[in-house]
């Protein structure tokens, strides 16, 4: 019989998230000067599927003007670019740069060297399952946020 997913997911994120898990850099000792929100920010980018600023902010559970002012600044640094939407060149979309990638490794709560040897204890025909099925929670992870908004001070109390 195969284990519950929900428990699955519940006893291996911990196990995950404590084996790579960094304290979180502070802005005076990150190379590009970058707060823990503007990681958290930048951890939600992709390089090849852009997201508007408003959607992000939706699914941050952040105020449109907190998130316009951080990519302002992330941008400046060259770590997230615009572009306008193909639908709708009204609509700016955010991307992820190349910089940022690189920037998002120093940034994340996982240390990046750790992620690395984690996958490296598995064979790369498992290494490629494991991320493609961490790929997939993510997926989920933002259709739900589209379905269901979090409401982070609401949710704890």
């Amino acid at each position: 019989m195969r284990n519950d997913p929900v428990l699955e997911v519940l006893r291996t994120y911990p196990q995950i998230y404590h084996a790579c898990h960094v304290r979180h850099p502070r802005a005076r000792t990150h190379p590009d000067r970058i707060s823990a929100r503007e990681g958290w920010i930048l951890s939600h980018l992709n390089r090849e599927r852009p997201v508007s600023a408003t959607t992000l902010a939706r699914h941050m559970a952040l105020g449109a003007s907190t998130v316009s002012e951080a990519v302002q600044r992330l941008e400046r640094l060259g770590l997230v670019a615009r572009r306008r939407a193909d639908d709708d060149q009204r609509r700016m979309e955010l991307l992820l740069t190349a910089r940022g990638a690189e920037a998002l490794k120093g940034a994340s709560v996982l240390d990046a060297t750790r992620v690395q040897r984690l996958l490296a204890q598995l064979p790369a025909s498992e290494r490629a399952i494991a991320v493609a099925g961490m790929a997939l929670l993510g997926k989920a992870a933002r259709l739900l946020n589209r379905k269901e908004p979090r409401r982070w001070d609401a949710e704890r109390s």
